[in-house]
């Protein structure tokens, strides 16, 4: 004797070796015994042999009609025998009633399953909606392998193109579009990326980036509502100063300027001005939630996606001409030894008489020429309608400051790496097209104007950290506990040492119009201004604001997201620039061993960082020559090999660092380190 049961909803078939009251031991054909619950046996029989059985109904449910069926079967709770016999007719064989089981099995949509072995009519309207929905499945499946055999011959279909970046960066794996070029990588066993781009779905390398980028970052796209910067209202007196501000030539977001006061009487006051927005935004209005929403100013070579409206920006700009309001910070310094005496912070409107482009002016104003060792021939005052002893001023503090800093930080700052500067030619501020020729050019780090900006602006953050720290008033900080490798720069509500400047706090308060954290800041000085010792009362962030974690937590965030296409772009136009002027060898220095023969190098003439071959048993800092071999726009990627060695004595170069193992890399893995340890020039908005 045979029995066919039910094992967890799969139906099997095989001897009966032995019975009890409740159960029977049963043998399947491949020697496996199981113990079968009397409730699970569904149908018994001496003929044909179980496997038999098995193929025969499977046979006949091919040609069962389960819409028939449906027509046949009772409107009550029926079994499976019943419906076989009405089915097929007669006295049904065994067969024919394991096919009429496993085809009611097989369509639930036409039967509602009411027990082991017992089944029900579903209503007629059910029925009506599942076999609509399954011919819309089917109408899907098809549409899927014909995009598939599209893609796999190299043709992409519009839909696909359409989703094209939600496919590769952030699927929904149910769509009929992604499961499309899944079918079809898995036919061509081509990867994703590389099928979609034969196929003629990325028709440009820079709009693959930059669509990307719009895709994670900017969803709803880079426009501003309509909005009206409020006016400052407030009656703020005027500072008996002439500022000035020192910018690229591209910059509109002028946050800071510099006055002095009392050259040659012994002593002088120094002013750092930074633009106020905070006097007239106010945290929740229209104008901060925007700024919070983008955090900060989105740089890239030719464009950029500013945190503000353009109209907002002007509203606040330090702009030449006429005074405008700012956050002051006066610094007395004795004029011999520029040992500080004195800090005040003040609310007030500026008289802003230069805004100076140290693009246009680098070489002109040299250390040579501020330190008197140049030859006194004037500049033109229309380019420099600023005295000469301010800025050689400014310059010998700058220098104090940095050599002060250092020795806090236990060694000097000796990054010699230039600083590169991206022009593409002919671009009017619309976003690049990706076909524009681009001019790389340098500036050595640690340029007179360069330096001026980039120390004061550091004295500023870190003085105005400090004094916050002194009111008990909280503010967002940048940390960093040693200079040991690994140990990152931090954003935090905690007034820590940055041991990366040499600074006891430093609090990013410079760029107001240009990152959120600044604005942040600015708002919670201008309660210190304004309330001193009750500050803390007084703020809009209190200490332990869950609000201001927040803030810290986004910002991070967007802030990477930013920098790394900000990476991506600069080596997207440095790759193109290779091609533009036929570049097939270079001179690089070997950073770092990466196994398996490749050696990560840097170019020395282009702020390229690359993988090379041919590098076997060569010293870390050695210089070569490399060939380089094809480019990939897409992966921004381009390898070498060594074809000569040009000093293999020369000098270990500063350690590689995580900037340049992911510039290597490409976008696709691109994590910008953000640490104003490796240049103080970093911490110039401008650079």
């Amino acid at each position: 004797m045979h029995v066919l049961f039910d094992e967890a909803g799969k139906f099997l078939a095989g001897r009966i070796l032995s019975e009890a009251e409740a159960s029977a031991q049963v043998e399947l054909d491949s020697g496996k015994r199981v113990k079968v619950k009397a409730a699970n046996q569904l149908l018994r029989f001496d003929k044909p042999a179980p496997a038999e059985l098995l193929a025969q109904a499977q046979a006949l449910v091919a040609e069962l009609d389960p819409a028939l069926a449906w027509e046949f079967a009772p409107e009550d709770e029926f079994g499976f025998a019943e419906l076989a016999a009405d089915y097929f007719g007669g006295a049904p064989g065994a067969a024919q009633q394991a096919a009429a089981l496993l085809a009611l099995h097989e369509a639930p949509h036409y039967f509602r399953r009411a027990g082991k072995g017992r089944f029900r009519k579903a209503p007629a309207d059910i029925v009506a909606q599942a076999l609509a929905a399954i011919e819309k499945k089917k109408q899907v499946a098809t549409q899927i392998a014909s995009w598939a055999g599209e893609l796999a011959a190299g043709q992409c279909p519009a839909p696909v193109r359409e989703q094209l970046y939600r496919i590769l960066f952030r699927p929904d794996k149910n769509a009929p579009e992604y499961k499309a070029v899944v079918e079809a990588s898995r036919a061509t066993q081509l990867a994703p990326l590389a099928l979609l781009q034969r196929a003629g779905a990325i028709e440009s390398a820079y709009q693959f980036h930059w669509q990307r980028f719009l895709f994670d970052n900017f969803p709803q796209g880079t426009g501003f509502p309509r909005l009206v910067a409020p006016a400052i209202t407030e009656e703020l007196p005027l500072a008996p100063v002439a500022a000035f501000s020192i910018d690229d030539s591209a910059t509109t977001e002028i946050d800071d300027a510099l006055s002095l006061q009392g050259l040659g009487t012994g002593t002088v006051v120094l002013g750092i001005h930074i633009a106020a927005p905070g006097l007239a935004v106010q945290p929740g209005d229209a104008l901060d939630e925007l700024a919070r929403a983008r955090l900060s100013t989105v740089y890239m070579p030719g464009y950029k996606i500013t945190m503000l409206p353009e109209e907002v920006v002007d509203a606040y700009t330090l702009g030449e001409g006429a005074p405008v309001p700012a956050v002051s910070l006066y610094v007395t310094l004795d004029e011999a030894t520029l040992e500080i005496q004195d800090r005040q912070t003040r609310l007030e409107r500026v008289p802003i008489a230069a805004n100076l482009r140290h693009d246009q002016l680098d070489a002109l104003i040299t250390a040579d020429w501020l330190q008197g060792a140049a030859a006194e021939g004037q500049i033109d005052a229309q380019r420099l309608p600023v005295e000469r002893e301010q800025l050689s001023f400014l310059y010998k503090l700058s220098q104090h400051l940095k050599a002060r800093r250092e020795v806090v930080r236990g060694k000097p700052e000796t990054f010699t790496r230039p600083d590169y500067s991206f022009r593409l030619v002919g671009n009017d501020g619309a976003v690049p097209t990706g076909a524009e020729q681009v001019r790389i050019t340098t500036r050595a780090r640690g340029a007179p104007l360069d330096l001026i900006v980039s120390e004061l602006m550091i004295l500023a953050n870190s003085s105005w950290g400090e004094w916050l720290k002194s009111l008990g008033v909280p503010a967002i900080y940048r940390s960093q506990a040693s200079l040991l490798p690994g140990i990152k720069v931090r954003m935090g509500a905690r007034a820590l040492p940055h041991a990366g400047l040499g600074v006891p706090s430093y609090a990013w308060s410079t760029s107001p119009l240009r990152r959120y954290v600044d604005l942040v800041n600015q708002w919670q000085i201008i309660a210190a201004a304004r309330h001193g010792t009750a500050a803390a009362l007084a703020a809009p962030f209190k200490p332990k604001d869950a609000a201001l974690l927040a803030i810290i937590s986004g910002f991070d965030a967007a802030y990477s997201a930013y920098g790394a296409h900000q990476a991506g772009m600069e080596r997207f136009w440095t790759l193109r620039y290779l091609r533009q002027e036929g570049i097939g060898e270079l001179s690089a220095s070997l950073l770092r061993e990466q196994g398996g023969g490749a050696w990560l190098v840097r170019a020395d003439t282009l702020p390229l960082v690359f993988t090379v071959m041919g590098a076997q048993g060569l010293p870390r800092g050695t210089r070569v020559r490399v060939r380089l071999g094809q480019i990939d726009d897409i992966a921004l990627d381009v390898h070498g090999t060594v074809i000569e060695v040009l000093d293999a004595a020369a000098a270990s170069p500063e350690p590689a660092d995580e900037e340049d193992e992911s510039a290597a890399a490409g976008p696709i893995a691109i994590a910008v380190d953000l640490d104003e340890a490796d240049s103080a020039s970093k911490d110039n908005p401008a650079s």
